[in-house]
Formats: C-alpha cells, structure tokens, sequence
C-alpha cells in the first residue's frame, strides 16, 4: 500500500505536466482524487491486452472535468502512452481532449455533462445482472455534482433495483468552481440522504489514503442486496501547500514558478512516503 502512495505523487507530477503541456486542466480536482482512481484501478478487472472483455470492470469518470487524472491511471496500467498524452494534450486535432470520449482505450463513455455518469453506470450494472455477468461498475462524482438532480433519480433506481454490483465514490473535498459546496449548494448529512435510497454508506475518513479506500472498496465488494457509495473526504488541490483547499485551484494553470514550486512538495510528499 505504501508503493501506491508513492505511485500517487509520481501519477500527480504527470497530471502538472498534463496540465502544463496542454495550457489548461483542472488540477485542484485531479489531485483531490488521485489516490481514488489509482486505489480503484489497482483492483479492477481490466486489461489493455483486452479493453472490451465482457467482464470487465467498468469505471466511469461522472467528473470528467478531471481527465488528467485518468489519463496519468490509465497511461499506467498501459491503455495509454503517458508522453504522447503530456505531448497532445489539448493541442488541435488531439483526441487527448479535457473530457473523457471513447475513441481511447479504457475510456467506456464520453462524460463531463455533469450528473450523468451515475445514471449510465445504474444501466451498465443492470445489463450485468441481466447478462449474468461478473463485472462490477464504478463511478466517480465531484461533490459540487451532486446538485444535480439526475444523481438523485439514479441513486433511487439503483437503490429500488438493489445493484450491489454497482458502486460510486464522492469526491468530498467540499469546494467546486465558485466556493465552498455548502454556501452554493448545500449538502448536509449526505450518508442520511443516500442511505435514505436503500444504499450502503461508508464514509472515508481520509480519501487520500490507499489503507482506508482499499478497506472500504472490500467492503463495498462484500455488501449484497443494496448498491454502496463511498464518500471520500479528500483535499482539493492535494500534493502542494499553494493549491490545497483553495476554490481558485479548480482549473488554475500554474505559472512558471508556481510549476517548480509544485513539483518540489510533491517530491517531498514522496520523499517523506519512501522514508515511513
């Protein structure tokens, strides 16, 4: 477990340069759920010697506005060229674009319109059942998301339908593009509210650590008759003192200095890792 958090800092310096390369990303939220995406992937029942296997795991980035992330997990585990993504990001003609779209391996479906991904992974976990099939299906939601009312129409369905193959994680780091969640949209007891739909609830301390994730991803595993959500609590902009719960790190490009300034605290993040 320790290798990944380390891995977590190598993955979020290739999200800077991501960023950087392209001119544009939203890097407050890629660091928020590194450890996440990375955590999940770790576990997942995928290849990319076989991206369309019947039974393999779907995932589904519901907060598609943080590609980069996805891009840095999947160049990883081998669906992608981590230099050719840093190379093309955002650049003309690029399919290595701000959202994520399906014409690239390990990417099931075009997402970013916030609110949809739950929704679509209630039908992908349906099919599953359907088809007799293994595979498990994952999402992953921003907290500032969760406003939209197409996350709680899918969560009651999921609920109703008791898919316990199905499982979304809530990037909780409570700041969006315009504040703090709680003054734009409050959210309240949001375990209450998603247990209210007949969902198991496991709410994570420190969603930036790979332990409490591994733990409850087993747990949500073990869970049958009802779909579970896993509320991350994580910090925006996590890696650097000078992003870290701050609203304005959202899709903030960083300058020149601000890049070293990053790159040498999450050096350090790693250094501090390797030495526990």
């Amino acid at each position: 477990m320790n290798a990944l958090a380390v891995k977590a800092y190598d993955l979020r310096q290739d999200v800077l340069d991501i960023i950087v390369s392209g001119g544009g990303g939203h890097i407050g939220g890629d660091m928020s759920s590194m450890e996440i995406v990375l955590t999940l992937y770790s576990r997942m029942n995928v290849s990319p010697e076989k991206p369309k296997d019947p039974d393999r795991d779907r995932f589904v980035l519901s907060k598609g506005h943080c590609v980069e992330t996805l891009y840095a997990v999947l160049a990883d585990r081998g669906f992608l060229d981590i230099g050719e993504v840093k190379s093309r990001f955002s650049k003309f003609g690029s399919e290595y674009i701000g959202h994520p779209h399906n014409t690239l391996p390990g990417i099931e479906m075009n997402s970013g319109s916030l609110g949809h991904g739950l929704s679509v992974c209630v039908g992908m976990a349906l099919a599953g059942r359907m088809d007799r099939r293994s595979y498990r299906v994952y999402t992953l939601m921003g907290d500032g998301e969760l406003a939209e009312g197409s996350v709680w129409e899918a969560a009651m369905a999921a609920g109703h339908y008791g898919l316990d193959n199905l499982c979304a994680v809530i990037d909780r780091n409570h700041l969006q593009i315009s504040g703090n969640t709680e003054d734009v949209m409050g959210h309240h007891d949001l375990h209450a509210r998603f247990a209210s739909f007949d969902w198991h609830v496991i709410d994570v301390a420190d969603g930036n650590d790979v332990d409490q994730l591994n733990a409850a991803f087993d747990e949500a595993e073990g869970t049958k008759g009802r779909p579970t959500v896993l509320i991350a609590n994580t910090v925006k902009g996590r890696g650097s003192p000078i992003m870290e719960n701050k609203a304005g790190w959202h899709h903030h490009l960083p300058s020149a200095e601000e890049y070293e300034r990053i790159k040498a605290d999450l050096c350090a993040r790693k250094e501090a890792l390797l030495h526990e």
